[in-house]
């Protein structure tokens, strides 16, 4: 290889490195991103791509019903629509985070679009809950390097995930969803879902809603609490 490809190729490595953390858990331990609770204490439920106004309700009351606290972490442009519903979220004792201000790669994204849109996320997100969040979590998982650097300097604590029920998928089911979710479940999971379908298929959040009982259900045969990532930190 000529010597001079070799600073651009490393340090497109470095730049994409952390996009396969949550898909590889070393890579994760690596770059410090946190897939499970510190304590190995309690289950974390997270939704991600809120708030909507038929979803994220559904959500909650499927969550209060059963008497859990949960994550979610909300995307800027959505909470503009829909302002309201993420007070809701808040009001109703649930963690507040950042899912950013659009849901965009942020490998496609300049450094200095990153630091706007985290910015106005930040903004967007804290005016409508009145939550001061320190959680963040990337579209799609993936971070770039300088992203994560920003959220860094930022303050705030990116989390990834541990298990997911893929309740994004077109064909995902309240069935499918559970048992993917809660295969090997164990103490300080932290299962990813979501609450909207802005980003994923038409009426995705129905099947959602529908497996939270099952997945309530299987915390409480550990015995382990429904406990919010706030809670764990």
């Amino acid at each position: 290889m000529r010597a001079d490809r070799i600073l651009p190729l490393a340090a497109v490595a470095a730049w994409c490195a952390p996009a396969a953390a949550p898909v590889v858990p070393p890579l994760a331990e690596l770059f410090r991103l946190p897939r499970r609770l510190p304590e190995a204490r309690g289950i974390a439920l997270t939704f991600d791509d809120g708030p909507d106004r038929d979803g994220t309700i559904a959500l909650l009351d499927a969550l209060r019903d059963g008497g859990a606290t949960a994550t979610f972490f909300l995307v800027g442009e959505q909470v503009e629509r829909f302002p309201s519903v993420a007070a809701e979220i808040a009001a109703e004792g649930h963690a507040i985070g950042i899912h950013g201000y659009r849901h965009t790669m942020l490998l496609r994204r300049p450094p200095g679009a990153l630091r706007d849109d985290f910015a106005r996320a930040a903004d967007v997100i804290g005016s409508a809950t009145g939550a001061e969040t320190a959680l963040y979590r990337p579209p799609y998982g993936v971070f770039s390097l300088p992203a994560l650097l920003f959220v860094r300097q930022r303050g705030w604590s990116p989390y990834l995930w541990s298990r997911w029920g893929r309740d994004w998928e077109r064909d995902a089911t309240a069935e499918s969803i559970a048992d993917l979710a809660t295969r090997n479940l164990v103490a300080g999971d932290v299962v990813l879902l979501h609450d909207a379908d802005h980003y994923s298929s038409a009426g995705s959040w129905v099947a959602t809603a529908a497996a939270v009982p099952a997945l309530l259900e299987a915390a409480a045969r550990l015995g382990e609490p429904l406990v919010s990532l706030s809670q764990s930190r």
